[in-house]
């Protein structure tokens, strides 16, 4: 038992990829973003689904249900990211050096459904070119409209994410990418999240096994150890690569974020 004890632990490293800091800093506001879960630590006051601060845009993201969410993981992308030849973190090269802007969706005219991603200096740009933002930053491999729709309809990663790293113990290399990509992300994101998670193991495993039976913030707000050492190893690649995050996406999630690190933004109007 005390094994597989040390087994979850080292995997569980995967839970979260681009995580906030360390230190908690609620700006404008006197709670953080988020939809707190049993393994959140936080209190519905302390962590809230909506953003009403000073200086901060308000912000109350609907509940997207089911039909939506498939409707969006129905989409079809064209010209999707390519699969990365090897990891950015050990090919610096790779990772994109220009991340600003904003991604949006535009429709393509090559059959029903179908749409192009693109990346914009700003929204008003976006708004001239008729298309809709889906995220502020660049374009980047989690950017798709499928992967979108995984953010959606799974709140908590958690679980399954790490249900997926145990296999990396296994014989076969790549069944933890094959068991993320089966949670429905792209080839290209799929792949993203296991590269970072790679990563977090190899740097973090002591904070990770230090806080196994952790919540995933303490009772100041802060994020555990495991979870801020993933933030300052492994997030700054992932989110240049991914380009997504959920908070850049709007997408309150188990783990809680400042409101100055969240985006406003709404994912049902997409040409």
């Amino acid at each position: 038992m005390h094994g597989l004890r040390i087994l979850a632990a080292a995997t569980a490293i995967l839970v979260t990829a681009g995580c906030g800091a360390a230190a908690v800093d609620t700006g404008g506001c006197d709670y953080l973003f988020g939809a707190p879960q049993a393994a959140t630590g936080l209190s519905g006051n302390a962590c809230r689904p909506v953003l009403a601060c000073d200086g901060i845009e308000t912000f109350t993201p609907p509940a997207y249900g089911a039909e939506a969410i498939e409707a969006l993981r129905a989409r079809i992308l064209i010209d999707p990211p390519l699969p990365l030849p090897a990891s950015p973190y050990e090919s610096p090269s790779l990772v994109p050096a220009g991340t600003t802007g904003v991604c949006a969706v535009l429709a393509d005219p090559s059959g029903p459904g179908a749409y192009r991603l693109a990346t914009f200096p700003d929204r008003s740009a976006v708004e001239a070119a008729g298309g809709v933002v889906t995220h502020t930053g660049a374009c980047g491999a989690c950017s798709s409209l499928q992967d979108l729709a995984v953010y959606l309809g799974t709140p908590n990663l958690g679980d399954p994410v790490r249900e997926c790293a145990l296999i990396e113990f296994g014989d076969d290399p790549g069944a933890t990418l094959d068991c993320i990509t089966g949670l429905g992300f792209t080839d290209a994101c799929a792949q993203i999240w296991a590269f970072n998670s790679a990563n977090t193991r190899a740097a973090c495993l002591v904070e990770c096994l230090e806080a196994l039976d952790e919540s995933n913030h303490l009772p100041d707000g802060r994020l555990n150890a495991c979870l801020a050492c993933d933030e300052e190893n492994s997030g700054p690649v992932f989110k240049a690569v991914a380009g997504r995050t959920r908070r850049n996406s709007g997408i309150p999630s188990a783990i809680c974020r400042p409101g100055e690190d969240v985006a406003a933004v709404l994912h049902d109007a997409y040409p």
